[in-house]
């Protein structure tokens, strides 16, 4: 199969689909920050070379809840936000059969559509929390170690086995704080390990 993993220089997604035999490539305006299969630049340009799946994770910073508190003081940033809104639209009316888009709540959901699913790092055994949203077209929910629908009630992380928090996320330990940081961005956006191999073995 022929995936086609956008805004990913990572390399996390395509990486798992890989191992799985399948032909992955990322796609970012950034060079790859792990060595495989890669395309520098505009995704856009590459949507009609004839792939089998779409995962996106478009870039969150004018489309996270998290930014919207800064709309009166940068008024420019509603017409970023249009364009990235826009940008999202053109990655989902892509001719792939099967795509995926992946964001934190926000913009998406409230100016576009509610997600398909919204998943968590604990609900498939990595003991952290990050709420992320995925819409989902010619593609199945992503199923859990942890039945979800089944067991509301089961809502609480998994014991937690690396920061005794059990809240900091994975990459502020990384950072070691929450204090600005040139990587902050990089590390807080990165894939967990359990979506991509999740992704790679009940998509591909």
């Amino acid at each position: 199969m022929r995936v086609l993993v956008a805004c990913e220089y990572s390399g996390t997604v395509r990486d798992a689909f890989l191992k799985k035999g399948h032909d992955a490539i990322s796609c970012d305006i950034l060079p790859t920050s792990a060595p495989g299969p890669h395309i520098t630049g505009n995704v856009l340009d590459h949507l009609l070379d004839g792939w089998d799946i779409l995962i996106a994770h478009p870039p969150c910073t004018f489309l996270a809840n998290a930014g919207m508190a800064n709309k009166k003081r940068d008024p420019s940033r509603e017409i970023k936000t249009s364009s990235a809104l826009k940008f999202v639209l053109n990655l989902w009316a892509a001719p792939i059969n099967k795509v995926c888009i992946e964001n934190p709540n926000g913009v998406l959901a409230t100016r576009w559509r509610k997600p398909s699913q919204i998943i968590e790092p604990w609900y498939f055994g990595e003991p952290e929390k990050k709420m992320t949203c995925l819409w989902l077209r010619g593609l199945p929910k992503l199923q859990g170690k942890i039945d979800i629908a089944r067991d509301k009630k089961a809502f609480e992380p998994l014991p937690h086995k690396i920061y005794p928090s059990g809240r900091k996320q994975y990459w502020s330990a990384k950072i070691g704080d929450r204090s600005p940081h040139p990587l902050r961005g990089h590390f807080k956006s990165k894939t967990f390990d359990v979506f991509a191999n999740a992704m790679a073995e009940q998509w591909g």
